[in-house]
């Protein structure tokens, strides 16, 4: 047992090691982070809502101003108020951009050149507010009466389901993580399947398992490339945490510290399924160049798979999203989104969970056995019959 473990821990350690100094890993972890510090700074850029200064002359712009900060607040936009004595001192600041439009005498809303339409229709409904509020205080009514009449109290909305706090957020976050997952989950499968054909091509492999057993070798190189994996997607997950905190652009639903464990659990699963397959197609072909045609049919229920979890983010409750959390194939990228918006049960999370690793671990012996036996069968391309056969057959050792 001693020498199973040191064996697969040399091997997991080679992999590591080689792969982290690889150049590839560098740039893909640059270009992860690069794209996910992007986005988080674009979110919170356009989600700082938009603000309007206004220069107000004359009178009765004054409670045009005043409606129409409050219009602006009710539309999630901020207004601030100039004062100017002249019509003049407001129209040069006009034409520098120091203000966004003017309304002079309360009667004439003034623009630089293109009027900006969510201000005017702001302005718009101020200056109907306070034509209305005039009316009514000439009508003799008292202020707590016109306020009575102007602002009448809002029906109440009932829903027949109770909303879920913070879904915007949680949408956000399942966005970042099933693109993070698909990243991790397709590129480090490739990474196998590649590192399998480059030994396999170069006749590295005739000396490893001269001193290693096939699937020593296989659980080994698994074992180092999805340490790998699960390392930078969790430091990329940590970067991306501390610039949503300091830009202050998003705020982090409740349970957020669950949803980060979700999908680092998830690629975990994910990479436990897909590894073994992906080092199959790669021990199927002789060459690197017959590797994409190798790939394609794990590359396309990847693909098929993360599109079908970007359809869960408008509705975790269908009937697909909930089927395709379920399914081992897609439940790793199915699943985090549905978790992150609070639409998956306990119980469907531990079936996702038990799926996976009953299907993973009947699927391991499977590919170990095709892998052994087309490992070391160079001549050319080996269909998955013939290596079953040959691995029946017992021709090459295990």
């Amino acid at each position: 047992m001693s020498g199973r473990l040191d064996a697969l821990r040399v091997v997991a350690r080679r992999e590591f090691v080689e792969r982290a100094r690889d150049r590839s890993f560098a740039i893909s972890t640059g270009v992860t982070l690069l794209i996910l510090v992007g986005f988080i700074l674009a979110n919170a850029f356009f989600n700082r809502g938009t603000h309007y200064d206004v220069g107000i002359v004359g009178p009765g712009s004054a409670a045009v101003g005043a409606a129409a900060v409050d219009v602006g607040r009710a539309q999630g936009a901020g207004v601030t108020l100039h004062a100017y004595a002249r019509s003049g001192g407001a129209q040069a600041a006009l034409g520098r951009g120091d203000l966004d439009a003017v309304v002079e005498g309360g009667a004439t809303i003034l623009v630089k050149s293109s009027p900006p339409t969510d201000l005017v229709n702001i302005l718009q409904s101020a200056s109907a507010q306070a034509r209305v509020r005039a009316a009514v205080g000439r009508l003799g009514l008292s202020p707590a009466e016109a306020a009575r009449v102007l602002e009448p109290r809002p029906l109440p909305v009932r829903s027949l389901q109770p909303p879920r706090p913070h879904r915007q957020s949680s949408v956000t976050v399942a966005f970042v993580g099933v693109l993070l997952l698909y990243g991790q989950l397709f590129g480090y499968g490739v990474a196998v399947a590649s590192g399998v054909v480059e030994e396999k091509s170069s006749r590295v492999i005739e000396l490893l398992l001269s001193a290693i057993r096939p699937r020593q070798l296989l659980t080994g190189k698994i074992l180092g490339i999805g340490a790998l994996g699960f390392l930078q997607l969790l430091g990329v997950g940590i970067v991306g945490i501390v610039t949503a905190k300091l830009s202050g652009g998003f705020t982090f639903p409740p349970g957020s510290a669950g949803i980060v464990v979700t999908v680092l659990a998830f690629f975990v699963l994910g990479f436990a399924f897909y590894s073994s397959l992906f080092a199959v197609a790669g021990s199927m072909v002789p060459r690197q160049e017959e590797l994409q045609n190798s790939m394609t049919p794990l590359s396309l229920v990847i693909v098929i798979s993360f599109f079908v979890s970007i359809a869960a983010l408008n509705n975790p409750d269908s009937t697909s999203a909930v089927i395709a959390s379920l399914l081992p194939p897609s439940a790793p990228l199915a699943m985090p989104i549905r978790v992150a918006q609070g639409a998956a049960p306990v119980w469907q999370i531990v079936a996702s969970v038990l799926i996976s690793i009953a299907t993973t671990a009947a699927l391991v012996p499977v590919a170990g056995r095709l892998y052994s036996a087309a490992i070391l069968r160079t001549g050319g391309r080996v269909r998955i019959r013939e290596a079953w056969r040959a691995a029946s057959a017992e021709r090459v050792p295990r």
